[in-house]
């Protein structure tokens, strides 16, 4: 499973080098091309939404599925050591996850409003323009 951790790993830093991009002032000249670049990417990247609810139910499903050591006399040292080993995972995975979304959410939106304002801009010059 150490593979997908990866895959959603890289995304959610390619997302977030796309939102810093697009957030940083004075990229005049190469916003344009910067907009059109992660207008195309935004359809492949929406597969992180499907992807990221997969990797949680795999959580979910090693959540409930762990062994129970809730008194000293049931588990060894070695299987204490393992499950709080594999509960930090699952919440460091959970940050990626929550991180990836959130990502995600904040690239579509910033594009579009950015698409907007540039929609906008252009009414107005056009508005002046004929006056």
């Amino acid at each position: 499973m150490a593979i997908e951790w990866v895959m959603l790993g890289y995304a959610t830093g390619a997302e977030a080098i796309m939102v810093v991009l697009l957030t940083m002032p004075g990229l005049g000249p190469l916003r344009k091309g910067l907009i059109s670049v992660i207008r195309n990417l935004l359809k492949p990247f929406l597969s992180v939404v499907p992807f990221s609810l997969f990797l949680f139910m795999d959580i979910y499903w090693k959540y409930e599925n762990r062994i129970d050591c809730e008194s000293n006399d049931s588990c060894t040292a070695t299987d204490l050591l393992r499950q709080q080993k594999s509960i930090m995972k699952s919440q460091r995975n959970l940050l990626l996850i929550i991180s990836a979304l959130i990502f995600y959410w904040l690239l579509y939106s910033v594009t579009q409003m950015i698409v907007t304002i540039d929609q906008l801009n252009a009414r107005i010059e056009k508005l002046k323009n004929r006056d």
